[in-house]
Parts: C-alpha cells; structure tokens; sequence
C-alpha cells in the first residue's frame, strides 16, 4: 500500500509480522537494550525493511540510529522515512538526487480516541472533517488527517532540524486519495524555492491506512 503512494524512484518494504530473521546492528541494539518487548519488535522489523529497502537501490545498509528527534540517521546520499503500527511496519528510500525528502505514515483504519481530533485538528480542518464524515461516514477522516500531519512532520524535519506542530500546517483532504498541506509558517528552500507546502497521497485497506509525501528536489 505504501509503495503504491510514492512515484517509482521510492523504494519501499513493508513486514505485517515480526520475521525472526530480523536483527539489529550493535548500535541498534543499544539503543533498545532496555525497552520493552513491544518497543523493540517494532525497532527491529522496521529497520529489517530499511535493510530489504536500501538493497533495492544499490546502497549499503549502515546502522540506523535514531538522530535528533529521534529521526533515523540515513547513509550520505539517502532520504527516506520509516512508520509503524500495530500489525504493520515499512520503509521507503530514494537517492536525494531523486527527491529532497520523504514522508510516510501508517495507522489502524479507525477513528481518533476522544478528544484527539480537537487536539490535532484547526477549526477549518474540524469542519471539512464534518463536511467528509457526513458524505462517506464509512471513511476515518480524522485518523488520515493524523496520520497526513505524521507524514508532513516526517518530510518537513529533514529538510529544516525543526518542530512542526499541528497547528502550523493546514491540510485539506479530498476523497480520491490526495491531499495538501499548507504552511502556516516559513517553509524551507529546496532546489532554490521556498516550499510553502506539500502535497501527498492516502489509502485505506485491509484495516490500516497510509499516508505518504515525496518531495522533488
């Protein structure tokens, strides 16, 4: 599902298991010497899929330890992003020469907690939620509305080492699968342009649903 979000250049792997084949490198692993079961099956599988990934496009794996924010620590020459959720992990990679960034995001095909969308959500995006969930009422729109946020966060940071918050990027989602996000602050310069946004696209199936940004460069 991942893969079928970003354009061809993007390389991409996706585990709904945790195979046993799966480890870590000693870097890795010391990151989550201490964690728990749960936390350490989702690091591992995630980083199997990066392994599985980076081989598609011709580069070595190298450990990928958690950098500021907790972002994943690429080899030179590499962008990409990894999500995860319960009964589903993937990876996706490209050559930067090929894209500036990249964006993904994965959740379980069901609404917000309560109180979340409040959260998350500005007053314009609550009301194209309400104006979404009356059409197709069969649809989370609040939990893709996350997830998108997710996914903008994770193609915003590395193109910028900073904190996006909800508030600060204003998406519209549209019922064939696409959606855009809109900047409420400066947005980074990529390829000599100043991004005042991004556009992405969405997917549900099977339970879960995804969320993906490729950046141009």
């Amino acid at each position: 599902m991942i893969g079928d979000l970003l354009p061809d250049v993007v390389a991409t792997e996706v585990a709904y298991d945790d195979p046993p084949e799966a480890r870590l490198e000693p870097a890795e692993e010391a990151v989550v010497a201490r964690a728990v079961d749960k936390r350490r099956r989702e690091f591992t599988t995630v980083r199997h899929c990066a392994r599985a990934a980076l081989t598609r496009i011709g580069v070595p794996y190298q450990p990928l330890v958690p950098g500021l924010r907790g972002t994943p620590s690429w080899p030179d020459g590499v962008v990409g992003s990894l999500t995860h959720c319960d009964g589903f992990r993937a990876a996706a990679v490209a050559r930067a020469g090929e894209l500036a960034s990249i964006g993904i995001d994965a959740e379980p095909a069901l609404p917000l907690p309560e109180g979340v969308q409040e959260v998350i959500a500005l007053p314009a995006e609550q009301r194209r939620l309400a104006e979404l969930s009356a059409a197709r009422p069969d649809v989370p729109w609040d939990r893709i509305l996350f997830s998108a946020k997710e996914a903008v966060y994770k193609a915003w940071f590395p193109l910028t080492l900073k904190f996006l918050e909800f508030s600060e990027a204003e998406l519209t989602l549209a019922p064939d699968g696409t959606f855009t996000a809109r900047l409420l602050v400066p947005g980074p310069e990529v390829g000599g342009r100043r991004l005042d946004g991004f556009d992405g696209r969405w997917a549900v199936r099977d339970g879960l649903l995804a969320t993906a940004i490729a950046v141009t460069p």
